[in-house]
């Protein structure tokens, strides 16, 4: 999309690669505002199923480029979280579709939250993450306080922000901060097929599943159980669920995806009429229609 970010599709796949690797991906406001850009494409664009952020060079994002906040016209902390850092968090939580960090080096203040604001991180083993705010005589920000905790507990939290401690891949892993490390050498083909799996499974009912499992977060269990049971009526209308069933009773693979998908806000359409949710085996044959 310009000189630091490319952005490229294949199979159902964007891929959003920071690529200033000589400043190890950190952001000036240009690049901040093509990632928010980029961030955009991906979640309009209707063949795209999955979304992968990933950097170049020896680091995924090493977070705001510090050069640009010195001098007589340097932008003011609030005015870089509002303009350029907050809204590449918001933009990764609001797309529908399932958002990888492909994790290829360090990634560092705003950069290690970019990371964890997306669905699932993997990791090469040689990289890590660093929130060392406190080091600078700066708090966490653009939502750090608000992943960290919900993904490693309360009590690492405070340590992983107060001491600023580098915390390595295969660490990330332990403690539940990331999906998964793989092997350096494996890490483009691990990422490639993950990805590649995720955009072969139905679209709807996984943006039905990451808005369920983000509405937990601020859900009690009743509230919870409700909307799961809205989303699973949704899903059970859906044409991927009933190719799924018809698959599994003709033992083939299903064939996910044929139709359409819109991703949109699916809690404020009404619900449909909900048919059966398990068809009853008689009555699925080979010809068994998909379509409502």
């Amino acid at each position: 999309m310009n000189k630091y970010i490319n952005y490229s599709k294949s199979n159902g796949i964007a891929t959003i690669t920071l690529q200033r690797s000589l400043a190890y991906n950190s952001l000036n406001h240009e690049m901040a505002i093509d990632f928010q850009r980029a961030l955009d494409k991906a979640g309009a664009e209707s063949d795209v199923r999955v979304v992968v952020i990933t950097g170049t060079g020896k680091a995924f994002c090493a977070g705001q480029d510090l050069n640009e906040m010195v001098g007589p016209k340097a932008p003011s902390i609030k005015t870089v979280l509002t303009n350029n850092h907050d809204p590449i968090v918001r933009k990764i939580r609001s797309i529908k579709k399932p958002v990888i960090a492909a994790v290829n080096g360090v990634a560092a203040g705003a950069g290690a939250v970019f990371a964890l604001a997306c669905d699932l991180v993997i990791a090469t083993e040689s990289s890590s993450f660093i929130q060392a705010f406190s080091n600078i005589g700066l708090t966490p920000g653009s939502g750090s306080t608000h992943f960290l905790p919900r993904l490693v507990g309360i009590q690492k939290a405070m340590a992983i922000l107060l001491l600023g401690e580098k915390i390595s891949a295969i660490e990330a892993e332990r403690i539940g901060m990331i999906y998964k490390w793989v092997k350096d050498e494996t890490y483009e083909n691990e990422v490639h097929q993950l990805a590649l799996h995720l955009s072969q499974l139905p679209a709807h009912s996984l943006m039905l599943t990451k808005m369920a499992l983000n509405q937990s977060w601020s859900n009690d269990l009743e509230n919870q159980i409700s909307l799961e049971n809205d989303f699973k009526c949704m899903a059970g209308e859906s044409d991927d669920y009933h190719e799924g069933i018809n698959a599994f009773f003709t033992k083939r693979k299903p064939q996910f995806n044929k139709h359409k998908t819109h991703y949109q806000d699916s809690t404020t359409q009404p619900l449909p009429p909900v048919r059966p949710l398990f068809p009853t085996k008689n009555k699925v044959d080979s010809n068994f229609s998909m379509v409502s």
